[in-house]
């Protein structure tokens, strides 16, 4: 099979290519990773949520380009089909879409005043009312994924398009220190236990901070 490129920006702060790149991962596909310039204006727009129309981060492979996110796990789940993005079953494949295209298309309450920060670390941060009812929100979808499911994942033993997902969302939790319940506590550890996710934030870590809207404390 063709090898495929991913198109990404920041890794310390673009919590869409860090999905597109674990959907990526997940799937088995080889890639080569393409590290836009910080003064991209696509990347950019990304990072500070500034546009509706997103183009990073953007799969290309075999002829097909491929730039929404969810697009890209289900193109992924097409051409890799061994690699279980998707549940068998029929009613939790539709449950996994449903959760994933409600973070794709919600919370920008969330996403706006806990923005993605690798680097950074806030304890004691005042959360806003708005910013926990997003919260609350990923806490019931999270229990009740685990219950039905019995865990580690969102859908049981294998990884799907759920987890990187909203493996964003952990590190938010992460970075502003938003206290999980035991069970869910488990699940963002196993998150952030990921291989994947060692490797991803050791090089976010690494990055040059380049972004001066960012460099701030929300």
């Amino acid at each position: 099979m063709a090898k495929a490129t991913l198109t990404i920006s920041s890794k310390n702060y673009s919590s869409w290519s860090l999905r597109g790149w674990l959907l990526t991962k997940f799937s088995g596909l080889e890639f080569d990773e393409v590290v836009t310039a910080p003064d991209d204006a696509s990347a950019r727009a990304e990072i500070l949520l500034l546009s509706s129309s997103i183009l990073v981060p953007c799969l290309r492979h075999d002829g097909a380009i491929v730039w929404d996110t969810l697009a890209i796990a289900e193109y992924l789940n097409e051409v890799m089909p061994d690699a279980g993005l998707l549940p068998a079953d029929r009613i939790q494949r539709a449950h996994c879409r449903s959760i994933c295209g409600e973070i794709h298309s919600g919370f920008t309450t969330l996403r706006a005043s806990l923005p993605v920060n690798l680097k950074g670390y806030f304890p004691g941060f005042k959360i806003w009312s708005r910013a926990q009812a997003d919260i609350d929100r990923v806490w019931a979808i999270w229990r009740d994924c685990l219950e039905k499911s019995g865990g580690p994942f969102l859908f049981g033993a294998g990884r799907t398009m759920a987890d990187a997902m909203y493996a964003p969302v952990v590190t938010r939790f992460v970075t502003y220190d938003v206290k999980l319940e035991p069970r869910l506590k488990a699940y963002a550890d196993t998150i952030m236990g990921m291989a994947e996710m060692r490797e991803w934030i050791e090089a976010a870590k690494a990055e040059p901070a380049e972004i001066e809207e960012l460099e701030v404390e929300y």
